[in-house]
């Protein structure tokens, strides 16, 4: 095979397309973690992006060490981690 081709992606091209998968799957966890907080939300892509990606990576942990088996419960367990770390760093009143 050829680098290049459909079986054969050079290392660039792997690693670009897995940087764009990383950054879907964070905006889209971000964005459904955004959706299950109540209210006005005035965020960044970027920052949808950060807060998905974090939520999945401590979610799959959480997931992980509970035993979870299922992809789509490991799915709202990420979601809910996301909107966790949404909550406690730009809505949470801090305690004067």
């Amino acid at each position: 095979m050829e680098p290049g081709t459909a079986a054969g992606i050079g290392g660039g091209t792997a690693i670009l397309v897995l940087l764009i998968m990383f950054a879907v799957s964070g905006l889209i966890v971000g964005a459904l973690a955004r959706l299950a907080l109540p209210g006005r939300d005035d965020m960044s892509y970027l920052k949808t992006i950060g807060y998905g990606l974090a939520g999945s990576l401590l979610g799959g942990f959480v997931s992980t060490g509970l035993g979870v088996q299922s992809r789509i419960l490991s799915l709202v367990v990420a979601i809910a981690v996301a909107a966790g770390l949404i909550w406690f760093f730009t809505r949470r009143k801090p305690k004067a």
